[in-house]
C-alpha cells in the first residue's frame, strides 16, 4: 500500500484533530514566548519604582523632621518675644516716668494754685520800689517750698518749671524758659491730697508770707481747687557740656568694652 493509500485510509476527523492540536500548540508557544519579556519587563520596572518610593518616604520623613524643628523653633521664639514684650514695656513705663520728671509730659491730679501779686502800697521815700514788686527771688522761693513738701509738677503762669529753667527778672516782667510773663503769677502744682496743708504749715513758707506779705504788702493767696492741670514744657532743653555716661557692654569676646588694653 502506497503513502497515497494509507493516507486515504486515515479517517477525516483524525485529520481535523491533528489539524486543531498543532494549532493550539503554536498559539500556547506563542503565547509562553510573549509572556517572557513581559515578565521581564516589569521585574525590570519595579527596581527604581521602589527605589524612587524609598527615596520620596526618606524625603518625607525629612521633612516630617525638618516641620518638627521649625515648630519647636517657633515656640522658643514666642517665648522670646513674650520676654522681649516685656522688657520692652519695661522701658517704655520707664521712659514715661524719666519724661514725666523731665517736664515733657501734660499732668493734672490734686494740688493747689498760688497767686502773687504785686503790691498796692505805696513805696516809701527811703525804700525801693522792687520791693513792693513780685521778682524772680519771691518765685523761686515759692517753687522751692513746693518741691520741699512733695509737690511733683510746677508751672508758673503756664510755663512748665524743669531742672534747667530758669526764672529772671526783666524790669518788672519775669522771664521763665524763655517766655516773658507777667503779673499776677499763679504757680500751680500738683502733688499730694494734703499739698495745700503742708505749704501752709511749711516754716519756710510761713516766713515768706510774713517778710513779703507783711513787710511790703505783696499779696499771697491759695487756692485748692478739684484738680490742677499742669503742661508740658514747650520749650528746648540743650546740653552743651554733659553727655550720659555709657554703660558697660560686652564685647565680642564677652570682655566689656573699654578693658584694659583696648
Amino acid at each position: 500500500m502506497t503513502a497515497s493509500d494509507r493516507l486515504h485510509a486515515i479517517p477525516s476527523w483524525q485529520i481535523t484533530l491533528g489539524v486543531a492540536l498543532l494549532a493550539l500548540g503554536f498559539l500556547i508557544a506563542a503565547q509562553l514566548a510573549s509572556e517572557g519579556p513581559r515578565v521581564r519587563y516589569t521585574t525590570q520596572e519595579r527596581t527604581p519604582l521602589l527605589q524612587t518610593a524609598d527615596e520620596l518616604q526618606a524625603e518625607q520623613d525629612g521633612l516630617k523632621a525638618r516641620i518638627l524643628e521649625l515648630r519647636a523653633q517657633i515656640r522658643a521664639i514666642e517665648g522670646e518675644g513674650e520676654g522681649a514684650a516685656d522688657l520692652v514695656r519695661q522701658l517704655n513705663a520707664q521712659l514715661e516716668q524719666a519724661r514725666i520728671a523731665a517736664g515733657l509730659i501734660a499732668l493734672t491730679g490734686t494740688g493747689l494754685v498760688l497767686q502773687l501779686e504785686d503790691s498796692r502800697d505805696p513805696v516809701p521815700p527811703e525804700g525801693s520800689e522792687s520791693d513792693y514788686l513780685v521778682g524772680s527771688r519771691d518765685i523761686r522761693v515759692v517753687v522751692e517750698e513746693l518741691w520741699g513738701v512733695g509737690a511733683e509738677a510746677i508751672a508758673v503762669n503756664g510755663e512748665r518749671i524743669t531742672p534747667t529753667s530758669a526764672v529772671i527778672d526783666i524790669g518788672s516782667s519775669l522771664l521763665v524758659n524763655s517766655a516773658y510773663l507777667t503779673p499776677p503769677y499763679q504757680v500751680s502744682a500738683l502733688g499730694p491730697a494734703d499739698l495745700y496743708d503742708r505749704l501752709s504749715a511749711s516754716p519756710g513758707f510761713i516766713e515768706f508770707v510774713r517778710t513779703r506779705g507783711e513787710g511790703y504788702g505783696i499779696r499771697v493767696s491759695l487756692a485748692e481747687p478739684g484738680s490742677v492741670d499742669i503742661p508740658a514744657f514747650v520749650g528746648t532743653v540743650t546740653l552743651r557740656y554733659t553727655r550720659p555716661i555709657a554703660s558697660p557692654s560686652a564685647g565680642p569676646t564677652g570682655a566689656p568694652s573699654g578693658a584694659a588694653g583696648d
